[in-house]
């Protein structure tokens, strides 16, 4: 792991922290949905993490399900095109839907995402995500539950990735601008 931890120019939140943040939302989630079962959907690949350590610090029933969207391939930066690579296996129609998002930057992948599955009719539809990127937002979303909101930086780390790498850091870390900008 020190090879990738050498590409990190600053470790943003820490293992610990993550970890305190974590346990807090789901003691929050869980008084917000006391008589309800969830439906967590959890958005791949990035939010796989976030999703293990959360449905732990739950108190409450709930099932999980995922998707899989893609709008950056190798890049930094969306493309604004979004695919679904991986559909729900299960149906929401009239469910509490929690979905599990890893980041959010510009808001166009989940605002899309979102009204997908709101053509799906479910009870009703939240969203938590660990991460948010205000500074990036282009449309503008009512995220229900916030891990960290974060400056405008190209994040790795505890799920989230550059070309499929730093996926496995324990921590959130800024990535070197020299490691995503190599030819």
């Amino acid at each position: 792991m020190d090879a990738l931890s050498n590409d990190v120019a600053e470790v943003l939140i820490s293992q610990e922290r993550l970890c305190e943040r974590i346990h807090e939302l789901g003691r929050q989630i869980s008084a917000d949905y006391a008589e309800r079962a969830p439906a967590l959907i959890c958005v791949l690949k990035g939010g796989y993490l976030f999703l293990a350590d959360l449905t732990r610090a739950l108190s409450i029933r709930h099932s999980v399900d995922f998707m899989a969207i893609s709008s950056y391939g190798r890049s930094t930066q969306s493309s604004g095109v979004v695919r679904i690579l991986k559909d729900l296996d299960a149906d929401i129609s009239g469910k509490d839907v929690l979905v599990v998002e890893d980041i959010i930057d510009t808001g166009r992948t989940l605002s899309y995402l979102i009204e997908n599955l709101r053509s799906r009719g479910p009870n009703s539809l939240r969203i938590c995500t660990l991460l948010s990127k205000p500074a990036r937002r282009e449309i503008e979303l009512h995220v229900d539950y916030v891990g960290f909101e974060i400056p405008d930086e190209f994040v790795v780390g505890y799920g989230l990735d550059f070309a499929e790498a730093y996926r496995n850091l324990p921590y959130i870390g800024i990535l070197k601008p020299e490691v995503y900008q190599r030819d």
